[in-house]
């Protein structure tokens, strides 16, 4: 798959003339709560359009692009819908400079039943779909074609043949080198020889599928006539275990969207107990962004491994 030939602009005003037209204008600005770490705005036009934008820092613009490849890579398995990217860009603003992402704005509405069985069935489809297309080195299963971000912290794609080789080097070793600090000695041996049998607790992948990346509660919305659609991924190729993993960590998604999921694309025997396993790699990335409240789950799940 080539990367995708999303428009990037050298500032807001020039992005919006060419999206909406030279009369364009913003009437109102409303700043959306929610997330660590974007601003985030709802811009009402005077052509009655809505347009969702992220904003950060002017060096941060991989951050968006790395994100609507990410959509982009979802939307190509013809699966389930994406949150509709406009554009990325930057600006250099009045008073200091950003980067930005423009999206339609998505009304949410309240998720019912028929949406969680309607999620599971296509989020279902999209880890079946062929994903060799977003791999580039020939014998590689797992991965992406670039690398991303979950959060802010770069997440590292480099194509892999071994689903266990790909979890640990890239998803593991790297958290680990970046938490070090937090962990004694006898802690850090322990470490250590659990990454070197991560193989008698992981097994190779029954298939490569291409994984959201990021798929807690707040990554899924609710838009009109129920509709699941995807926002803010984290994608890359590997096992579809990991995306239902995530989806339990933070609050879980209710009974019905796990049974129908199961119906449509039945878990590999003994999924629950590689769960912890591999929201590892979750809980030691906000280790390292957000502090030690998660010190003990990390620490915890490296001793039930042992």
């Amino acid at each position: 798959m080539k990367k995708e030939n999303i428009k990037n602009y050298q500032s807001l005003a020039s992005a919006l003339v060419d999206l909406f037209g030279k009369s364009v204008a913003i009437m109102n600005t409303d700043r959306i709560q929610g997330g660590d770490i974007n601003k985030a705005y709802g811009l009402a036009l005077n052509t009655g359009d809505k347009v969702f934008m992220k904003a950060n820092a002017k060096d941060c613009l991989s951050y968006f692009t790395g994100e609507a490849q990410g959509l982009e890579a979802i939307k190509a398995t013809k699966s389930i819908q994406t949150a509709e990217i406009l554009c990325t860009g930057t600006d250099d603003g009045e008073d200091v400079g950003y980067s930005f992402l423009l999206q339609r704005f998505i009304k949410s509405e309240e998720a019912d039943e028929k949406f969680w069985k309607d999620f599971a069935c296509k989020l279902a489809e999209m880890h079946k779909a062929d994903c060799s297309c977003f791999l580039t080195e020939k014998n590689a299963k797992f991965g992406f074609y670039s690398d991303n971000f979950i959060g802010l912290t770069p997440q590292i794609n480099t194509p892999k043949s071994s689903w266990i080789d790909f979890f640990r080097e890239n998803r593991l070793e790297v958290q680990f080198k970046k938490a070090q600090k937090n962990f004694s000695e006898s802690e850090l041996a322990k470490i250590t020889k659990f990454l070197d049998n991560l193989d008698k607790f992981l097994p190779e992948a029954d298939k490569a599928s291409l994984l959201h990346g990021d798929l807690w509660r707040g990554n899924v919305m609710c838009g009109k006539n129920q509709t699941p659609i995807l926002i803010d991924p984290a994608v890359y190729v590997g096992n579809r275990e990991a995306d239902i993993a995530m989806t339990e960590l933070f609050g879980g998604f209710p009974e019905i969207f796990y049974s129908t999921y199961k119906e449509c694309y039945p878990l590999m025997p003994e999924y629950e107990n590689r769960r912890d396993l591999y929201n590892l790699y979750h809980l030691l990335n906000h280790l390292n962004l957000f502090g030690q409240s998660y010190l003990e789950p990390v620490l915890s799940i490296v001793s039930e491994y042992l």
